[in-house]
């Protein structure tokens, strides 16, 4: 415990100084300090933390934004291949311009969860002209033991809230 006012002492004597020390010539430039990535973001393939969820979403049975339709679902498509699993969903409005497009890669998934990174496109829902794009890493969850998969990300693009739900096999 007695180290404590030392150490204070030192930072305060450290930060009183009002000249910063002369620079050294040919000494090598300072690092910055990095992390490593998340584990969900690191190398090549997809996380699988649990297979039976894996296999789940790999049965996946459309994809809805609410702002087009909870009772006409839009497509989904979900392959593992060489470890990576990589789902490309689209909804189209049916009788309008609205889209939804979701592509790319599950970096992770879980129990009730995965990771995908990847692009959501959603254009002229739920009004004509609207139009956001994020190419990034997104989270689906479960919750409430609902059939779908849910972006936790809500607000993420003009402050409306856009529910993008991927379902699973056998859910409607």
């Amino acid at each position: 415990m007695r180290q404590w006012p030392l150490l204070a002492a030192l930072l305060l004597g450290a930060c009183a100084t009002s000249q910063a020390p002369a620079p050294v010539e040919n000494a090598p430039m300072p690092t910055p300090a990095t992390s490593p990535p998340p584990a969900s973001v690191a190398g090549p393939g997809t996380r699988i933390i649990d297979r039976a969820a894996a296999d789940r979403l790999l049965a996946a049975d459309g994809a809805t934004l609410q702002w087009i339709s909870w009772d006409r679902r839009g497509t989904v498509r979900v392959v593992e291949q060489g470890g990576t699993i990589r789902l490309d969903a689209a909804q189209d409005q049916p009788a309008g311009p609205g889209r939804l497009s979701v592509s790319g890669v599950v970096r992770e998934i879980g129990s009730d969860y995965f990771i995908l990174d990847g692009t959501i496109r959603i254009t002229d829902a739920p009004d004509p002209g609207r139009r956001c794009e994020a190419d990034k890493l997104w989270h689906f969850a479960v919750t409430q033991n609902r059939p779908y998969w849910r972006l936790r990300e809500f607000e993420w693009c003009d402050g409306l809230t856009d529910y993008v739900d991927i379902y699973m096999a056998g859910t409607g």
